[in-house]
């Protein structure tokens, strides 16, 4: 890396020049910079605002499922019913399931190699267990803190390699040509330096690996870790489109300690309970909306690998049914809602759990789990002791007390748009992780993890074969980057000569609670329509607003214009859908106000209408770009998965020839 010092206006920034800018420091961004140095690039910096601040270090579940191609036993299994498998999720492109499911393996035994401790018998296999939407057991766990493990692994080998690190570097705005057809680099701040006049970075980079994580910060009720906000809204901006932005996933999860509730968490059987604020008022508000004891005590248990919630497991007493009565407990009721560990369910008049009343699929589970005690705690320790030990480490003792719960925002399947090696439509800008919307509708749980993998060193492969030239020398960057630098210095400027007082905490409140409200699994078709139109107000008078007198805050008020431009953008995607005539599907219920039909929204609630596919809108992928300030839709064709020509000589040839490497 060759760095040098430039003036613009007031501002003195700091220049570096490299082949290859990596933002962000998840298992995605780490795994990509490890790969291109593996393959012999090593011009290659990471910048990142929190050293291992994002979900990968901070995020998991009760055993976090990282999901692969099967390695064990009996079961057939092979790349092309993987692909299909991802394919059948909807509205994921093909080559693109074809590409994670043939990494998997690669990508798995990397990480073993690394030294994450994934499972296996005497016999070096390694076992799996089925997770939601995954009709074969292909998912496998190194236990609550997979993706940390993952992160870790790969972080030591970035020091082993000496792979640069800017820590406390938050990249604000990506750098790109006239035309806005390839990047040229990033600006970023130094929260490190204390006279903002000096903070700001610049980047002179061929390539850029965005692997910031998905849009943590646009929502309010969030298993997110706090640490992460995202950064979508800086590449949109850069007018890279986002894909299939509509489809988030939602879940039932702990908020005082942000941890998702699924797997073991429920198939132990807690007990649900409601109170009024502050305590009073107890009541398992569950059992009024389903028929019977047995019927409830199933759903609860299906809830553990059924996880996210989901419209189609609504109706017919389903296990999504429960995420759905949690949240109207706690945003119509006003009400707050705990799982409880200590004691069994308990049904109207009294009736006492017991575990005859379990369905054959539930009790021969907790009998082969040996798990068949007689309370959760119990059944929870014997099934997944380290699934307790997690939360006495955050200073909660699931033995003793109840968790306070909500239905949250737990990943986003969409995001910016990629092809097969995971560049942008924007060239030379390479999404990696979850800010890249890979995924279609319904995805594995645990396949995210694999497909960041799997992108991320799919991405180096592209870079190190095609862009491994060096950056522009200064002064051809400095002429294409000086109009966007100057708007962004002038944002900062303009913000620190206007302090007054900040309204960020003000201001990401209301961003939180209009996602929230208009994005999460409720989407009213009235409700969103005003909700894109505050976001769309909001965003031409934020630059007005936001005030900074420090560093600290210059990076916060950057990120909060980030996070304002993005949750807009969802919320124009979602009216998008709504209006062309989407349906419910993926994590939410699409609802209208009460009609002359005399259906009501109750109605729609618990009996939705589906989606099935049928429709333009719902047939397609809904791709969406800003230009000139403006959301543009467009609906893309769905590549099918390609029919390859595997004859050796062919493929060898290709591979001498490089011609294995087209788009």
């Amino acid at each position: 890396m060759e760095s040098s010092q430039i003036v613009v206006g007031n501002f003195n920034l700091t220049c570096h020049h490299i082949n290859t800018l990596v933002i962000g420091s998840g298992a995605a961004s780490l795994n990509s910079a490890v790969s291109l140095h593996s393959m012999g690039q090593e011009d290659i910096v990471i910048a990142t605002s929190h050293w291992g601040g994002g979900t990968s270090r901070n995020a998991g579940s009760d055993k976090q499922t990282y999901y692969k191609l099967s390695l064990c036993g009996d079961e057939p299994d092979s790349v092309t019913a993987m692909a299909g498998d991802l394919f059948a999720g909807r509205c994921m492109h093909g080559d693109i399931a074809l590409c994670e499911a043939q990494g998997s393996i690669k990508a798995f035994m990397n990480l073993v190699a690394l030294g994450v401790p994934f499972p296996h018998d005497k016999y070096g296999s390694w076992a799996g267990y089925k997770t939601d939407h995954d009709p074969r057991a292909r998912a496998t766990s190194a236990g609550p803190y997979t993706s940390r493990m993952m992160f870790e692994a790969l972080a030591s080998e970035v020091y082993k390699r000496n792979i640069k690190v800017l820590d406390k570097h938050h990249c604000v705005a990506l750098l790109t040509d006239e035309l806005r057809t390839k990047v040229t680099g990033a600006i970023a701040i130094n929260t490190e330096e204390k006279d903002p006049w000096n903070a700001f970075v610049l980047f002179n980079s061929t390539n850029v690996v965005l692997g910031t994580g998905g849009p943590a910060g646009i929502y309010d009720s969030s298993v997110y870790p706090l640490s992460q906000y995202g950064s979508t809204g800086m590449a949109l901006l850069a007018g890279a489109s986002g894909q299939n932005l509509t489809e988030s996933q939602f879940g039932i999860a702990s908020v005082k300690f942000r941890w998702n509730l699924s797997g073991s968490y429920q198939q132990v059987i807690p007990r649900y309970f409601s109170t009024s604020p502050g305590g009073s008022d107890k009541e398992e508000f569950l059992n009024s909306s389903f028929p019977d004891f047995k019927t409830l005590l199933r759903a609860i248990f299906l809830k553990g690998y059924q996880w996210p919630f989901d419209p189609v497991k609504v109706s017919g007493y389903g296990s999504s049914l429960i995420d759905l009565l949690v949240y109207k407990e706690i945003e119509e009721k006003g009400r707050e809602v705990y799982i409880d560990y200590t004691c069994n369910p308990t049904w109207k008049n009294g009736e006492i759990f017991d575990l005859s009343l379990l369905d054959s699929e539930t009790y021969n589970y907790l009998e082969r789990s040996r798990a068949l005690k007689d309370c959760p705690v119990e059944r929870l320790l014997a099934m997944n002791p380290a699934a307790v030990a997690l939360y006495h480490d955050h200073g909660i003792d699931l033995i003793t007390e109840p968790i306070q719960i909500a239905v949250c925002a737990q990943h986003n399947n969409g995001g910016l748009k990629g092809n097969i090696w995971w560049e942008s439509n924007l060239r030379h800008l390479f999404p990696v992780g979850e800010v890249n919307g890979s995924h279609g509708v319904y995805r594995p749980g645990g396949s995210a993890l694999n497909s960041g993998q799997v992108g991320s060193y799919r991405a180096a492969q592209y870079i190190s074969r095609k862009y491994g030239s060096h950056p522009p020398e200064e002064k051809a960057f400095l002429e294409l980057a000086t109009p966007d630098t100057e708007r962004i210095l002038a944002l900062a400027e303009k913000w620190m000569g206007a302090y007054e007082g900040s309204e960020f905490s003000t201001i990401l409140s209301e961003i939180q609670k209009r996602m929230s409200a208009s994005g999460g699994i409720i989407r009213n078709r009235k409700t969103i329509a005003l909700a894109a139109r505050e976001a769309d107000r909001l965003v031409n008078e934020l630059p007005g607003k936001i005030k900074a007198s420090a560093v600290g805050e210059l990076a916060d008020s950057f990120r909060l214009f980030d996070l304002c431009i993005t949750h807009s953008v969802y919320l124009e995607a979602i009216r998008t859908y709504i209006e062309m005539g989407g349906r419910s599907r993926g994590s939410y219920i699409v609802t209208d106000e009460p009609d002359d039909s005399g259906k009501s929204v109750e109605d729609s609630i618990l009996n939705p209408e589906i989606c099935l596919y049928d429709r333009e809108i719902e047939k397609k992928i809904l791709e969406l770009k800003l230009k000139d300030g403006s959301v543009v839709p467009e609906l893309t064709d769905i590549r099918d998965i390609p029919k390859q020509n595997l004859w050796f000589e062919h493929v060898w040839r290709d591979y001498l020839e490089d011609n294995w490497l087209e788009s």
